[in-house]
C-alpha cells in the first residue's frame, strides 16, 4: 500500500517567521542552496553576483536560502561550499533581503562552542525579523575534527551536549551544567531569539538513537531516497510524533538539479539529483509532496544553463504549483 503524508492531520509547530513559511503541513515550498552559481569542474566557486541572485530568488518567490559550514575545503570532498562563513554571510543577507528565509544545512555542532552558535543565530534571527532556520549536524568530514582539537569518535555526545546547551541558554536565566560549560542561574545570554526559539532541523541521524531523535528537533533533513524508501522514512518519523503525542515535523531534502532545454526531458540521474526537464521536475516534486516531504532546497551546482534564465524559468514552470 502506497503510504501518504496526508493520511492523517497534521500540525507544525509555530516557530518564526522563516519556519512558518517554509513549511507547511500536506504541502512542499522550494529554496536554493546558495552558492547559487554552476562550479562542477570545480570545488571551489567563483561567488560572483552572489547577493543578487538571492535577492532575485526572493524576488522570484523562493521561500528559502540555505548555506553550509565548510571550515576547510577537503579535497576528498570535493566541494568548499559557499566559502563564506555561514553566519557572517546570514548577516549580511539578512540587511540586503526582506522576507526570504535563512537556512545553514547545516550547522556542524561539535566543531563550534553552543554558546556562539546560540548568540549568533539568535541575533540574525532578531536583525532579519525572525527568518532563520537552522540545521544542525554532527558533521561528516573526519579531516575537520584533528584540525580544531576536537575528537571524531566523540562527535555523536557533543552535537547532543551542544544541543542541550543551545536549548538551555536561550531560556531566562539559565542554571544548567554539561560538557560545554556549566551555567550557573545568575546570568543572560542575550539576545533572545526573534521568534518563540531557533528552528532546529536535525541533518539525518546525527549519530544518535532513535530514541533520543524521536523526543529531540523541530525537522528532519535527509538526503532523497528511493520513494518507496522516502514514504517508509517519513511514515516512521511521524507515527513517531504521533505516538508521543507531539506535533509532526516538516521534512526536507535536497536536490541537484541540470535543467535540461526540453521541458519533456526525462530524469538521467547526477550525483544526488537528475538532469531533467521543467515538465519531469514538477512531477518529481509532486511525487515528493505526496509522500510528505514539506521543502526541498534545490542545488545549481551542476546546472549547464544560464543560471538567472534557469531561476526565472523554475518560477515560471515550476513555482507557482508550490507557493500559496
Amino acid at each position: 500500500m502506497q503510504i501518504k503524508a496526508n493520511d492523517n492531520p497534521m500540525v507544525f509547530p509555530t516557530i518564526n517567521k522563516g519556519f512558518n513559511r517554509v513549511f507547511r503541513p500536506g504541502r512542499l515550498s522550494l529554496g536554493l542552496v546558495v552558492p547559487i552559481e554552476h562550479y562542477g569542474t570545480s570545488p571551489v566557486p567563483e561567488m560572483q553576483h552572489h547577493l543578487q541572485r538571492v535577492q532575485l530568488a526572493e524576488s522570484l518567490g523562493f521561500s528559502a536560502v540555505w548555506l553550509r559550514d565548510v571550515p576547510f575545503n577537503v579535497p576528498s570532498f570535493n566541494d568548499a561550499g559557499q566559502l563564506l562563513d555561514p553566519f557572517v554571510y546570514l548577516g549580511y543577507l539578512a540587511g540586503h533581503t526582506s522576507k526570504i528565509a535563512l537556512g545553514v544545512a547545516s550547522i556542524i555542532l561539535p566543531l563550534r562552542h553552543p554558546v556562539h552558535v546560540a548568540k549568533a543565530s539568535a541575533s540574525i534571527d532578531v536583525l532579519s525579523g525572525g527568518r532563520v532556520i537552522l540545521g544542525i549536524a554532527s558533521g561528516d568530514r573526519p579531516e575537520e575534527y584533528p584540525a580544531m582539537g576536537v575528537p571524531y569518535p566523540q562527535r555523536g555526545e557533543l552535537f547532543r551536549e551542544s544541543y542541550d546547551y543551545i536549548r538551555g541558554v536561550a531560556k531566562d536565566c539559565p542554571h544548567f551544567d554539561n560538557a560545554f560549560g556549566k551555567v550557573a542561574g545568575y546570568m543572560d545570554l542575550l539576545p533572545k531569539p526573534y521568534g518563540a526559539r531557533i528552528p532546529l532541523l536535525i541533518t539525518g541521524s546525527s549519530q544518535q538513537s532513535t530514541s533520543w531523535l524521536a523526543g529531540h528537533g523541530d525537522g528532519w533533513i535527509t538526503y532523497p531516497r528511493p520513494p518507496a524508501a522516502q514514504a517508509q522514512f517519513i511514515h516512521q518519523l511521524r507515527s513517531s510524533d504521533q505516538e508521543q503525542d507531539l506535533e509532526s515535523r516538516p521534512v526536507m531534502e535536497p536536490l541537484y538539479i541540470d535543467i535540461a532545454d526540453d521541458p519533456d526531458s526525462p530524469p538521467q540521474p547526477i550525483h544526488l539529483g537528475f538532469r531533467l526537464g521543467t515538465n519531469r521536475l514538477r512531477e518529481y516534486l509532486l511525487s515528493r509532496q505526496e509522500i510528505g516531504v514539506n521543502h526541498v532546497a534545490l542545488n545549481l551546482r551542476f546546472n549547464n544553463p544560464d543560471i538567472e534564465q534557469t531561476l526565472r524559468r523554475l518560477a515560471s514552470d515550476v513555482l507557482p504549483l508550490f507557493t500559496e
